[in-house]
């Protein structure tokens, strides 16, 4: 949706190595923003954008209007389901029927070999994943691993809105998934370290966590003690105004009670 940064055009260098023409979309989609959402507010930097990819040799910049990418009026076409209305869709209802939509229209429109997105939005890599293996399955897909400032924030778009105060301070938030990973790679059960780390997280300055889980990436739904192998620790939390998303994979070994 623009605003491009760091992790976007890394991206970018993961499908050259997939295809030989690369087309990169810009567009704020109406349809992925609740009411209250800062749909008006969200950042539109066309300019620097097209220059960024430009430089980063890009063949096709694709900046439709609302219009294009919807002449038919803006209906939503494609449903989330029962995932969709968990974790990140509890937090923004509609969100990810809105966002399945303008990927499906942009899939029409496109017909690309490969898509990459980045692995930062998991819960969204989920259902595009599930969308495209469906509609779509000779197109590759490709999950780009999250990239991270030097203090190991992820970037986003948002960050810019941060104060100074909470900027510092939303540098805890990665540093307690990799300490709550830890945690349970050496055999702490889930239902034990989750509640430690959730206040942990709301102890951050003005934070106020939209949730933390631990979840099978297989199925997004939280795991249970009994679990083992590759889970997935997502968090969403408020620092001030500004909505911040993470995740981290964790390996969970045998021996959990």
């Amino acid at each position: 949706m623009g605003a491009l940064h760091e992790g976007h055009l890394s991206l970018i260098e993961l499908a050259k190595q997939a295809a030989d023409v690369i087309v990169v979309s810009i567009f704020v989609n109406p349809l992925q923003f609740g009411t209250g959402e800062d749909f008006d507010e969200y950042p539109r930097t066309l300019d620097s954008d097209s220059k960024a990819l430009e430089y980063a040799n890009v063949d096709l910049l694709f900046a439709p209007n609302v219009r294009e990418i919807y002449p038919n009026g803006q209906e939503i076409t494609q449903r989330a389901g029962v995932v969709g209305s968990t974790f990140e869709g509890a937090s923004r209802p509609g969100h990810f029927d809105g966002m399945l939509t303008v990927v499906n229209r942009l899939m029409e429109l496109v017909e690309p070999n490969a898509v990459v997105f980045g692995e930062k939005d998991a819960q969204q890599v989920f259902m595009v994943r599930k969308l495209i293996g469906a509609r779509w399955p000779n197109c590759r897909f490709i999950e780009g691993p999250t990239k991270r400032e030097a203090d190991g924030m992820a970037m986003s778009s948002r960050n810019r809105f941060l104060s100074e105060e909470d900027r510092a301070l939303s540098a805890g938030i990665y540093k307690n998934l990799q300490e709550f990973a830890s945690e349970l790679e050496h055999g702490q059960p889930v239902s034990e370290a989750l509640p430690k780390y959730r206040t942990n997280l709301e102890s951050l300055g003005t934070a106020k966590l939209d949730y933390l889980a631990v979840i099978d990436p297989q199925i997004f739904r939280p795991v249970d003690n009994s679990f083992t192998g590759t889970a997935k620790i997502i968090v969403a939390i408020r620092m001030g105004e500004v909505r911040l998303i993470d995740n981290l994979n964790v390996n969970i070994r045998s021996g959990q009670e």
